[in-house]
């Protein structure tokens, strides 16, 4: 038996996958063998672009220099000691870095090791906060509809996907839903009236149940998993006045939107909203290693410092918390942030991105396409008339998504919604390729027919 054989038969036989059903893995597998810059190869020899940035996370591409440097460099001092009680070099200097360039007034960073759980913890302080300084009532959390959040308990529970979400209600603790302003969707179709329509529906819920309402979570400027959906102008600053008004924390989630995704260092920044709790993660390291981060400002922070016996001590902590080797190379890719200019070259690509998507709207089937730098969906539909959705057992989305790996690019669906989230540092070349893969594979498989474009 072949070497690459063995491999997938071995695969079939002990893993269980994430967000996988096995019965589609066993049908189509596959695996990877090794990456270079924007592109992986699977155990075959065959490449395929990194359309989706290995799940939105990867900056520099595959094996970069300055980021294996990093992680050598650290190995010859150490690999890992505990965050419990005592801190070390890396993550103390990574922790003045991020205060420094996060939007101002996060001054205090906590570190995990998923989007997740920094989700968890920014739940758990915002509840604890309330409870420290005297305000016990204050226990619920508001999130938006069609939001996702992570996958532990606390972060399903904010969360609001039923696909995702519906089977471990019985789990989860209640939360307030609140509408998303999904121009598309929307009856109006108009961006400022779907947004106004959202802020006063979330206005009235916070009139008549501030006083119970720990926090609100959002994912700033644009919703990911629910497919790739972006807020309207003057939205965010909207929840965040609503927030202050109520007396309510804001938290942002930006495990998906951080780090230059949008275009911005922090998705929060398009419209100068300072969050109570920022949650990030993903590209922290640039796609190396497992690093997250919950920020509060000081005000937070200062509700929990008092004597042991308060007990007011947040009691949270994963073992891996605050971990040299992944503290490290989070350093070296921020350092890369500035002598690469990333933020500014992702801001000049977009425009590039731009402008070749609207082209896809001449495909029969694309919907909508949603753009906030380097994080795209396009919407595919039965019906561009009336918007009619593809019955969803036919899942268009996944069979574009293999037919992109056939023609080769690797991304990963969100239902109907085709996500384009490449490496920040694909070239403008890299890009237009990757486009034009995206492009003949939504028209091969809503149209039956191969073009030559």
């Amino acid at each position: 038996m072949c070497r690459e054989v063995d491999l997938i038969n071995k695969s079939k036989k002990y893993l269980w996958l994430p967000f996988t059903q096995m019965k589609d893995y066993d049908k189509d597998p596959f695996m990877v063998e090794s990456g270079d810059g924007i592109m992986l190869k699977d155990i075959t020899g065959k490449t395929f672009y990194d359309g989706f940035s290995s799940v939105w996370l990867n900056v520099h591409g595959h094996r970069k220099k300055e980021l294996d440097n990093a992680i050598r460099i650290q190995l010859d001092k150490i690999a890992h000691s505990t965050l419990l009680g005592m801190t070390n070099v890396p993550a103390t200097e990574l922790a003045e870095k991020l205060v420094n360039i996060s939007p101002n007034g996060l001054d205090r960073v906590f570190y995990s090791d998923s989007g997740a759980a920094s989700v968890e913890i920014a739940l758990k302080m915002a509840f604890q906060y309330w409870q420290n300084i005297g305000k016990v009532k204050k226990q619920k959390f508001v999130t938006m509809k069609n939001s996702y959040h992570g996958d532990t308990v606390g972060a399903v529970s904010v969360g609001n996907i039923d696909i995702f979400h519906k089977v471990y209600k019985p789990l989860l603790f209640e939360s307030y839903k609140v509408p998303y302003p999904y121009v598309y969707r929307s009856i109006s179709g108009e961006e400022q009236e779907c947004c106004k329509h959202c802020l006063d529906e979330l206005k009235q819920l916070l009139e008549e149940r501030h006083n119970e309402i720990a926090a609100i979570i959002v994912e700033p400027m644009m919703q990911g998993a629910g497919g790739m959906i972006n807020m309207p102008k003057g939205f965010l600053v909207g929840v965040q006045q609503l927030c202050q008004t109520y007396e309510v924390l804001l938290i942002a989630d930006e495990v998906a939107t951080g780090f230059g995704r949008t275009g911005e260092l922090f998705a929060c920044n398009h419209e100068e909203v300072v969050p109570d709790i920022m949650t990030a993660g993903k590209g922290i390291t640039g796609g190396y290693l497992p690093i997250a981060i919950t920020m509060t400002k000081e005000h937070i922070y200062q509700a929990f410092y008092d004597d042991y016996t308060s007990l007011k001590t947040f009691f949270h902590g994963h073992s891996y918390t605050g971990n040299q080797l992944g503290c490290a190379v989070a350093l070296a890719n921020l350092d890369l942030f500035e002598s690469e200019q990333i933020i500014k070259n992702v801001q000049r690509k977009s425009k590039l991105i731009k402008d070749i998507f609207e082209d896809f709207y001449q495909l029969d089937h694309v919907g909508d396409i949603r753009q906030l730098g380097f994080m795209v969906g396009v919407e595919l539909v039965s019906n561009k008339e009336t918007r009619e959705s593809f019955p969803w057992d036919q899942r268009i989305g996944y069979q574009v998504s293999l037919k992109m790996r056939e023609l080769g690019m690797l991304t990963r669906p969100l239902g109907d919604v085709i996500p384009f989230l490449p490496p920040l540092a694909a070239t403008e070349e890299d890009l237009i390729a990757m486009m034009a893969i995206m492009k003949k594979a939504i028209h091969t498989v809503t149209e039956g027919v191969v073009t030559n474009g």
